[in-house]
């Protein structure tokens, strides 16, 4: 999966695997994915619509949720019961959810005070149930038998504490097992010497509270410069194979998920030969048709709701947006005033994928007023947008736009534009880490011209996330607008 799904947690229930993954600001949240082969994974659930309803969460009063909301979630099972955990940083708390049917039911939640950093579930084979957490320093503390609160008088303690010489990112992102007799704890770390790529450490005890062993478990590339794979966990099959899940960061498209073979040396997980990871994983596991994680859409929905594949950027506003109100149509309507692209609400969302694809859509816009703007967006704090900026008396211009800066849009080119609707096309090159975008528009979708400037894409932190491609319409002076797109298509190229 050439895409950004990262921190990734995996578990099998008899002979189906379930992931889950980091969506920060993406709306729903917290993606479940399903497999059989962990190789075709099908987006199945999330485990919320949205997080909370504030201002930040709602891009409200110049506020938001860039790079914030869940992160590092984990996924258990145990007894009928499904559970996820995670924290998140602008809301200082520590989440739990919990459903029976992890495929079409409804998650309830527990929220409790004070951030838990990357925790990881450890529910014990004796009945007791943790979180285990931290960042260098970790610690552990005890969940109430029914997980929806800290247990009164439970364990509460510094487990272990994570190498400090040479090392730039001490461990984090805890993924806790208890096998063969054995506690094991799996974290990321990042040297500041050597390889000076994150690499992927192990921990285990016979004891809960130590003391621990630690070894290095895996430290490569798979040959892509330097980034190396980690932060994960371990999973079986029903014929006792054993696998890591891990991601690698790939740059502008994000941090990507990997399957890799594992087996039992003395009781330690080993990964792959002599340090080294497989480029191939072949599997006993079941051919199956493989499943999109990006689709294309033709918007034709008998109700409003969207496939699973989209997610807004931030929490949409419902009212302003239909696939029904104009059948075989999205329609986009504008809402609050917004001053560019990462403060606009509503804006639809899919991931990119490697090593490139292209996007194109068709937007109507008969309905858009004076000042409103709507396209496609390469979102991520360095943003691009091609699209259409209506100004008054009727008058368009196509428009290609950039991050100014500061978060506003530079406009790069300005084309007027005297028809009805539009074809925009952006293309994205991710091989080898070119992370290259270029913005497209037509009046046929057959014949196309090049628009404002190739997009050097960069993942940067403040968002925390991949590229993604985005349909938006919003408003820059007065509400009431609507954008009519008749379709997304979407084409991965290898």
């Amino acid at each position: 999966m050439w895409s950004d799904v990262p921190d990734v947690d995996v578990i099998r229930v008899g002979s189906e695997f379930y992931m889950i993954s980091t969506s920060m600001h993406a709306m729903p949240g917290c993606p479940i994915m399903k497999s059989v082969n962990l190789k075709d994974w099908e987006i199945v659930n999330y485990v919320y619509d949205t997080l909370e309803d504030n201002d930040a969460h709602r891009l409200l009063n110049g506020e938001d949720i860039y790079g914030k909301g869940s992160w590092a979630a984990s996924l258990r099972y145990k007894e009928g019961v499904f559970y996820v955990c995670f924290s998140s940083n602008d809301m200082n708390r520590l989440y739990i959810y919990r459903t029976t049917d992890i495929e079409h039911g409804i998650w309830e939640r527990s929220v409790i005070p004070n951030l838990y950093h990357d925790p990881g579930f450890l529910l014990d084979d004796d009945g007791r149930n943790y979180i285990i957490y931290g960042n260098g320093d970790i610690r552990i503390k005890e969940l109430t038998e029914d997980l929806t609160a800290m247990k009164p008088g439970g364990v509460d303690q510094l487990l272990l504490e994570g190498e400090r010489t040479d090392i730039g990112l001490r461990i984090e992102g805890c993924h806790a097992y208890k096998l063969n007799g054995y506690y094991y704890l799996f974290f990321i770390e990042w040297p500041k010497t050597g390889n000076k790529r994150r690499r992927q450490i192990g921990y285990r005890s016979r004891e809960l509270l130590g003391p621990y062993e630690r070894k290095i478990i895996l430290d490569d590339d798979m040959g892509y410069y330097n980034n190396g794979l980690a932060q994960g966990g371990i999973v079986d099959t029903p014929d006792h194979e054993w696998y890591a899940v891990l991601f690698q960061d790939r740059d502008a498209v994000g941090r990507v998920p990997c399957v890799l073979p594992m087996r039992w040396e003395n009781d330690w997980p080993v990964i792959g030969d002599n340090g080294t990871a497989a480029h191939v994983v072949m599997t006993k596991l079941p051919v199956v048709e493989p499943k999109p994680l990006v689709i294309s859409d033709e918007f034709d929905y008998t109700t409003d709701r969207l496939a699973l594949n989209w997610q807004w950027n931030h929490n949409p506003e419902n009212s302003l947006w239909s696939v029904t109100e104009r059948p075989s149509y999205l329609r986009l309507k504008t809402g609050q005033i917004a001053e560019g692209i990462l403060q606009a609400r509503n804006t639809l969302t899919q991931r990119t994928e490697g090593p490139a694809c292209s996007v194109e859509t068709v937007l109507e816009i008969s309905g858009m007023q004076p000042g409103d703007r709507a396209g496609m967006v390469a979102l991520q704090n360095g943003f691009g947008t091609v699209g259409i900026a209506a100004g008054e008396q009727g008058q368009f211009r196509i428009v290609m736009c950039i991050n100014s800066g500061d978060g506003q849009e530079d406009t790069v080119e300005s084309v007027v534009f005297t028809g009805e609707k539009v074809y925009l096309k952006v293309d994205f090159n991710f091989k080898d880490s070119l992370d290259q975008a270029s913005f497209y528009y037509s009046e046929d979708g057959i014949a196309w011209k090049p628009i404002g400037q190739t997009l050097q894409m960069k993942y940067t932190l403040d968002h925390f996330m991949g590229y993604r491609i985005g349909l938006f319409n919003y408003a820059t002076l007065q509400s009431g607008g609507y954008a009519d797109f008749d379709y997304f298509h979407f084409n991965r190229q290898n």
